[in-house]
């Protein structure tokens, strides 16, 4: 027979049966529409992460308390504050020549307290303690006012500089400056307002609100120690350096001899990008093998709907194979078959599979991430041949079985 009369066929035999036929494909719909899916999703949390790794400059330094190996983040304990980091420590760096390429530097601490003006609040109000030239480290902008100074910073001054949401929230509109907000039961006077920043590092910055470290460390919550510490270098191409020197500079401070292992966690964006990278990626195998099953699991009930349809048309068989039919157009005929049903499954899998990542797309750019839809030609050709080789394994075995019946014993089958 000529493949186009064996695909007509087979569309008609699968029409005749479209519920059973459906509910045949299902499985393989929902494994080659999940491959699909996350392989885009992958994509799509590996460009947010890049890009937010970016908000923050590849010339970025951050310093955290707490060890860690070289494969993963700080050891803390859930719950536990981490000391490690103190005043001392930003001030040893900034002096050394060994750190000399790093422009600016600055303690940072953060806490959580109900922010309001009159009878407004910040919903989920942060407050961050840094240093006088913090901006030269985050790269933030002024819209209005001005941001604190070392002057400030070390007589204990109750100024604030606010995010611009957390502005709008507060004041709805009106001039901020000079105006007097609470930060839990203290009073701060609005000095600055900076320019709004958006989602950066997984954290709304334009929410938040900044005082001098000194004031949040003593007034506020009452300790010592640093949250962490961030610094910028004059060019990205000297951070491997610095990171050598911070640490020099921090095992002197900490006492720490070179068989000791750090009491803190010294990283560059680049590198904080590796790792998220490297969990997305394992997350994303991860997945893939779960979707996997349900592909094995659409094998099955095709080849189960292929041992039925060969039950079902052991007369038609017989009948073929006396008007000269061979095995092998028997066999190609349940073959193509199975081919239909899989083509037609990878298509609606496909085409579900990238729906559903456009919305998913759709909802974290709701959330103001720069999540980028990406639906790879991999991924596609990824989904059909899998659909092809499950066809292929799952339809042999029905197909082989109607070319070896006997055609006399076929035509007295009831």
């Amino acid at each position: 027979m000529e493949i186009r009369s064996i695909l007509k066929l087979a569309a008609n035999n699968l029409l005749k049966s479209r519920l059973r036929s459906f509910l045949t494909m299902f499985g393989l719909i929902i494994g080659i529409g999940s491959v699909v899916l996350i392989i885009s999703v992958g994509a799509g949390a590996q460009s947010l992460i890049l890009s937010q790794v970016n908000k923050l400059g590849s010339d970025l330094i951050g310093i955290l308390p707490g060890a860690a190996d070289e494969k993963g983040p700080p050891a803390t304990v859930f719950g536990i504050q981490v000391k490690t980091l103190i005043n001392d420590d930003v001030k040893a760096i900034k002096d050394d020549s060994r750190t000399k390429h790093i422009i600016a530097v600055s303690g940072y601490t953060r806490g959580m307290e109900q922010i309001t003006y009159q009878n407004r609040k910040i919903t989920g109000g942060v407050f961050l303690g840094v240093s006088a030239n913090f901006q030269q480290i985050e790269n933030f902008v002024l819209s209005e006012g001005r941001f604190f100074t070392s002057e400030e910073e070390g007589s204990l001054a109750r100024v604030v500089v606010l995010g611009s949401e957390a502005a709008e929230e507060l004041f709805q509109g009106d001039n901020p400056l000079g105006k007097n907000i609470k930060i839990g039961r203290h009073s701060f006077r609005v000095i600055g307002v900076f320019e709004p920043r958006g989602t950066v590092a997984f954290t709304n910055q334009d929410k938040q609100v900044f005082i001098p470290l000194t004031t949040a460390q003593r007034i506020m919550l009452g300790w010592h120690h640093l949250s962490f510490i961030r610094a910028r270098v004059d060019n990205e191409n000297n951070v491997p350096e610095t990171i050598e020197g911070i640490k020099e500079v921090l095992r002197e401070q900490h006492n720490i001899d070179k068989d000791q292992e750090d009491d803190f966690n010294v990283r560059s964006a680049a590198q904080a990008l590796d790792i998220l990278k490297s969990i997305t990626n394992g997350f994303k195998f991860f997945l893939a093998a779960i979707a996997a099953i349900s592909l094995l699991v659409g094998g099955i009930g095709i080849m189960n709907i292929m041992l039925v349809a060969v039950t079902e048309r052991i007369k038609e068989i017989g009948l073929r194979k006396a008007v000269g039919a061979t095995p092998h157009n028997i066999r190609n005929q349940f073959l193509i078959e199975t081919l239909v049903i899989t083509a037609a499954a990878s298509i609606l899998g496909i085409i579900g599979g990238i729906c559903l990542s456009g919305i998913i797309t759709l909802v974290v750019r709701g959330l103001d991430y720069d999540w980028v839809f990406v639906v790879s030609f991999t991924s596609i050709i990824l989904a059909v041949c899998v659909g092809v080789i499950i066809g292929l394994i799952f339809g042999y075995y029905p197909a082989r079985r109607a070319a070896s019946l006997d055609p006399i014993e076929a035509l007295r089958h009831e």
